[in-house]
C-alpha cells in the first residue's frame, strides 16, 4: 500500500509516494498549469507511472500548496508550512532551520528539537526574494538562464550593491550597472546577496534566530552561489538538499501515512 503527497505550487506541482514503513518510493515534478485539480491528477499519474503503480495502490493522498484546495482527489489537505517541516526532517534529521525559497514565494521556518514548526516568516505577497524575481531580473536582462546563474555568481569578484528590493526598481539599477559595463557575473551575484539580505530580514522579523543546522531548499536552493551567500551572510553552515523541491510532496505523503494508519 501507498500514501501520496500532492504539492501543488504556483509554479510546479510535486508529487511523492512512501510506502507502509514510511520510506520515499518515488518523486515527480510537473510544470503547474491554469487548472490546479488537473495539474495535482497529472502529477500523481506521473508519479504513480514511475512508480510501476496505479491510483488503486495508494491508499490516502493529502495535498498542500497554493492549489491545495482545488485539488479534489485529496483526502486532506495541510498547509505547506507543516508539509515543509515533516519532509525536510525526513531527508535532513534534526534540522532547526528552513530556507525555502519558491518560484513565487519565500520562507524561513525555525523548527523545534522535535521537528515541530516553531515560528516562520514568509513571503507570498511580492516577487521580491523569489525564484520569479531571479528569473525576470537575470534572464530578461543578462540573458542568463536560471542554470547558468550559479556558474556566474561563484566567478563574481566584486558584487554589485542591489539596493532595492522591488523588481521595477532593482531592474533600473540593473540597466544602470550593464551601462557602465561592469561584469555580469558581478550583477548576478549582486541580485542574490540582495535577495538573501531580504529572506534573512524576514526570518529576523519573525524572530527567527536561524539555528544550526539549516537546510536550503525550494528550486532556488539548486543554486550553488546562492547556498553560498546565505552561508557567508548567517557566517553558518547552510545545506541544500538534494531533490530540494520535494520536500513539502514528501512531508504530506508522510502526513498521508500517518492519518490513514491512525484512522
Amino acid at each position: 500500500m501507498l500514501y501520496a503527497g500532492v504539492d501543488i505550487g504556483s509554479t510546479t506541482s510535486k508529487a511523492a509516494l512512501v510506502d507502509e514503513d514510511g520510506r520515499e518510493v518515488m518523486f515527480a515534478s510537473i510544470m503547474t498549469e491554469f487548472n490546479r485539480n488537473a495539474s495535482g491528477e497529472k502529477v500523481l499519474q506521473n508519479v504513480l507511472e514511475k512508480a510501476g503503480a496505479s491510483i488503486e495502490d495508494v491508499a490516502y493522498t493529502i495535498s498542500t500548496g497554493y492549489g491545495r484546495k482545488a485539488f479534489e482527489r485529496a483526502d486532506k489537505n495541510i498547509p505547506e508550512i507543516i508539509a515543509h517541516a515533516v519532509g525536510t526532517e525526513y531527508v535532513y534529521p534534526g534540522a532547526r532551520t528552513i530556507i525555502d525559497i519558491g518560484g513565487q514565494d519565500s520562507k524561513v521556518i525555525e523548527l523545534d528539537a522535535g521537528g515541530n514548526v516553531d515560528k516562520f516568516g514568509m513571503n507570498d505577497k511580492c516577487a521580491a526574494g523569489t525564484g520569479r524575481f531571479f528569473e525576470v531580473l537575470t534572464h530578461r536582462l543578462l540573458g542568463v538562464e536560471m542554470e547558468e546563474l550559479s556558474d556566474l555568481i561563484l566567478k563574481a569578484e566584486n558584487p554589485v550593491e542591489i539596493s532595492s528590493m522591488c523588481t521595477i526598481f532593482a531592474e533600473s539599477e540593473i540597466i544602470s550597472h550593464l551601462s557602465q559595463n561592469i561584469p555580469i557575473e558581478d550583477i548576478a551575484a549582486g541580485t542574490g546577496v540582495s535577495i538573501a539580505r531580504r529572506i534573512i530580514a524576514q526570518g529576523k522579523a519573525a524572530r527567527i534566530s536561524f539555528p544550526e543546522p539549516i537546510v536550503f531548499s525550494g528550486g532556488v536552493a539548486n543554486n550553488k552561489g546562492i547556498e553560498r551567500i546565505f552561508a557567508k551572510l548567517l557566517n553558518k553552515e547552510v545545506h541544500a538538499i538534494e531533490k530540494p523541491q520535494s520536500t513539502a510532496a514528501l512531508g504530506a505523503a508522510l502526513r498521508a501515512r500517518k492519518e490513514h494508519q491512525k484512522a
